[in-house]
């Protein structure tokens, strides 16, 4: 039987770190659990078996050799605490209010309405893509699901209306219609907390390192401005820098009207779907505001993650989504155990000292520089070595825990304002590559993009996302208070 490079790299990852003599300043079972940890996200990377079974084995292996706890009910406890989580479960019900978008029909609906109001020329059809993709974000954690899910199928149909076909027709409107498309999913999904599923467990890695609980309204309020700036330019920026040869669109209103026209009325599970949407957004900014009390509640009266689950059961008793549709949303329960078990090993490292011990070790060089000049070069190093990452996942548990660490370790450095940069920056870094987020490949594979292009452009566009977020987001952050 032949051996699988895919299973064998990992395994030897683990065993050349597990031979190593242990570094001067760790104990051995903290060693050997990083050994397992490399492991397991050399493995989620190149995926010989899907990824959550990567980190279920992972924990299991952790738990039964004690590296965390010497105690085995204690060992035990440990592994199973990322599913008590709430940030873990706040993804795994976005996941369900995605189902509600599709099944409902009100993603597609709010997309063509877009489209026929704003695309009657290539610029503006530019801008309903970006607001399609905006208005779906807050309740759509998978940027998949949203961009090249529900986006992607409505938009594919606009460039044969003029022609425009992979190849040597690409750049009449499609190229332009399809890099807009992934550039704008790409910031939409550092916009909210719930835009993108890593969002969420960012946070909680945030707090481990720093004891800081981000809000809901934090995150959103802290993006607004670099968030705001990126989706008015991007589109403009796409048009002059990668320029479709049509400027005007006039059939495709009119082909949106069909498909509108095709879909009918508004239903009332739409409406019902929408009411939940807006329930859901009002309560997340309002429930985390200290500044409300409410008699009983008092001050934070609702969690995020009791927002989520609320929402689900409003969903299924007005049957918009039913219980079996929610068993059968196999990528929904699939990012539950995933991320769970990534969480719980990510906090391993805090536990058996390895993170305090690299970032002394790692923070000691910059130690001499200007803290706002060391936490920019973190943050974009942080951002660029994603080229190295086929998953926004397995960048943020391997990378986001080890920056926090060494960031906060160097004195000077604004803890809050270095964790949100961090944690803003994991949707935007997936504009760089066609593999560095989940609708890339679908957009790569389309044909309307050459893939010179395509490296060109996510190098470009990775340079002024990540431009816009440091010299937006250092002073914003100085003068706000979040």
């Amino acid at each position: 039987m032949k051996l699988n490079w895919r299973v064998v790299v990992p395994l030897l990852v683990w065993l050349v770190l597990v031979l190593i003599p242990v570094p001067e300043g760790l104990q051995q079972h903290s060693w050997w659990y990083f050994a397992t940890f490399a492991a397991v996200i050399v493995g989620v990377i190149l995926e010989p078996i899907p990824a959550a079974a990567i980190g279920l084995i992972g924990v299991t292996f952790a738990t039964a050799m004690r590296y965390v706890n010497a105690n085995a009910s204690q060992a035990l406890s440990w592994a199973l605490s990322g599913f008590s989580n709430s940030v873990v479960w706040l993804i795994f019900a976005a996941f369900v209010f995605s189902i509600g978008y599709s099944k409902t029909g009100l993603g597609r609906r709010i997309a063509l309405w877009l489209v026929q109001k704003l695309g009657s020329n290539t610029l503006g059809l530019g801008y309903a893509i970006t607001l399609a993709d905006l208005v779906l974000a807050p309740g759509t954690p998978s940027n998949t699901a949203r961009s090249a899910g529900t986006i992607y199928p409505v938009i594919r149909n606009i460039p044969a209306l003029y022609g425009s076909e992979p190849g040597a027709t690409a750049r009449k409107i499609g190229s332009y219609i399809m890099w807009t498309a992934f550039a704008a999913t790409c910031i939409t999904s550092s916009m909210f907390i719930t835009s993108l599923a890593p969002n969420a467990a960012a946070l909680q890695f945030v707090k481990t390192a720093t004891k800081l609980d981000v809000s809901w309204t934090q995150w959103f309020l802290g993006f607004l401005p670099i968030g705001v700036v990126l989706l008015i330019l991007t589109p403009l920026l796409v048009y002059w820098l990668y320029p479709p040869e049509i400027k005007t669109s006039k059939e495709i209103p009119v082909w949106a009207s069909q498909e509108l026209a095709k879909m009918g009325k508004v239903t009332k599970q739409e409406w019902i779907m929408a009411a939940l949407i807006v329930l859901a957004i009002f309560l997340w900014i309002t429930g985390s505001n200290k500044d409300i009390t409410l008699p009983y509640f008092g001050s934070q009266f609702i969690d995020a993650t009791t927002v989520a689950l609320v929402g689900i059961a409003l969903m299924i008793v007005t049957r918009i989504v039913t219980w079996e549709d929610i068993l059968g949303n196999r990528t929904a329960w699939n990012i539950l155990v995933w991320f769970a078990t990534l969480v719980t090993l990510a906090d391993g490292l805090n536990r058996v000292g390895f993170i305090g011990w690299f970032a002394k070790l790692a923070s000691a060089p910059l130690k001499g520089l200007d803290p706002i000049l060391a936490m920019a070069l973190l943050v974009a190093l942080f951002f660029f070595i994603h080229y190295l990452f086929a998953s926004l996942t397995a960048h943020t548990t391997a990378v986001l825990p080890v920056v926090l660490a060494v960031g906060v370790a160097i004195p000077g450095i604004p803890p809050l304002m270095f964790s949100l940069l961090c944690v803003y920056a994991l949707g935007l870094m997936g504009v760089i590559s066609p593999y560095a987020t989940g609708p890339a490949p679908v957009y790569y594979g389309s044909g309307y993009i050459a893939p010179g292009d395509f490296w060109k452009l996510g190098l470009i566009f990775g340079i002024i996302f990540c431009a816009a977020l440091l010299i937006i987001g250092i002073p914003y952050l100085s003068m706000v208070k979040l």
